[in-house]
């Protein structure tokens, strides 16, 4: 990642727990995948929340941008029924359902209208994808998680008058 991850994270809001084996372990059950290392690498540090802003440079343009997608913040895995969040993965299945999204997602960031996504629809090694759900838009990100946060780069780097 051309940012380290001490500089990834802004805040946890959401006051997710610390990331636990045991979470990963439901996680990966409930979902019926195996999470990118890097992925949880993230999140052993902070479970979820704000990045400090982020952007994936894109040679396809998107509805976001004609040159990126957003990572404004990545979501982490909450267990606790009692915990209602909105970043967590653990709503991926009813959240694609509800907003007609490709099945094999696990969402990563967005808020319905859009998505950044783990997509193992082509195999258990997930790609990144950018779904528009209100524009039908299903975009290739990146090849693997670790090639898309290696590939990230701060929001000021972009033309944000853009998105």
């Amino acid at each position: 990642m051309s940012v380290s991850d001490d500089e990834f994270w802004d805040s946890n809001n959401c006051n997710h727990p610390p990331l636990t084996d045991e979470m990963i372990a439901i996680a990966e059950e409930r979902l019926g995948v195996r999470l990118p290392e890097e992925y949880l690498s993230l999140l052993r540090i902070h479970n979820g929340g704000y990045t400090k802003g982020f952007g994936y440079p894109m040679t396809q343009p998107t509805t976001w941008a004609e040159n990126h997608v957003p990572l404004p913040e990545l979501f982490g895995i909450v267990i606790d029924p009692n915990l209602n969040s909105f970043q967590n993965i653990l709503s991926s299945v009813e959240m694609t359902s509800e907003w007609g999204s490709p099945p094999k997602q696990v969402l990563l960031a967005g808020d319905g209208h859009w998505w950044i996504t783990l997509d193992y629809r082509d195999n258990e090694n997930p790609s990144v994808a950018w779904i528009d759900t209100e524009c039908d838009e299903d975009v290739r990100v990146a090849d693997s998680f670790s090639a898309f946060i290696a590939g990230l780069r701060p929001d000021e780097e972009f033309d944000l008058d853009e998105a």
